[in-house]
């Protein structure tokens, strides 16, 4: 194989689909709707490493069989999306929810950045 070829494969690999993301933030934290449709949940990976969230998933759509596809609209096999989270948001108590093609995923904010009501007293 070329080394031009083999180049181009290499960078067709690491290419990938940004996803349509949501962010809603609340006093309490924040909620991320990633859609990542054709992605089964054994092929999505999300991973914090730091201060860097990363949403990877691959693309696993089948055809049946004796059927071909005559055209594609999706070339790259695969979705990924970064982040940098935050030092107010506390990745350790991180959830993630995945259904019918949608991660959720709800970071809280860290005790020190929640909002807290304080008390006056009258002397």
């Amino acid at each position: 194989m070329s080394e031009q070829r083999q180049i181009s494969e290499a960078r067709q690999e690491q290419a990938a689909l940004l996803p349509p993301v949501d962010v809603i933030e609340d006093a309490n934290g924040i909620t991320l709707y990633a859609d990542l449709p054709g992605v089964p949940k054994d092929r999505l990976n999300v991973q914090v490493e730091a201060d860097t969230l990363t949403i990877d998933g691959e693309i696993a759509l089948t055809m049946p069989e004796g059927m071909e596809a005559s055209h594609t609209e999706i070339g790259v096999p695969r979705y990924r999306r970064v982040f940098t989270l935050s030092k107010e948001l506390d990745s350790g108590k991180m959830a993630a929810q995945f259904n019918q093609g949608v991660l959720k995923l709800r970071i809280p904010k860290a005790e020190h950045a929640q909002p807290r009501k304080i008390s006056v007293q009258i002397e």
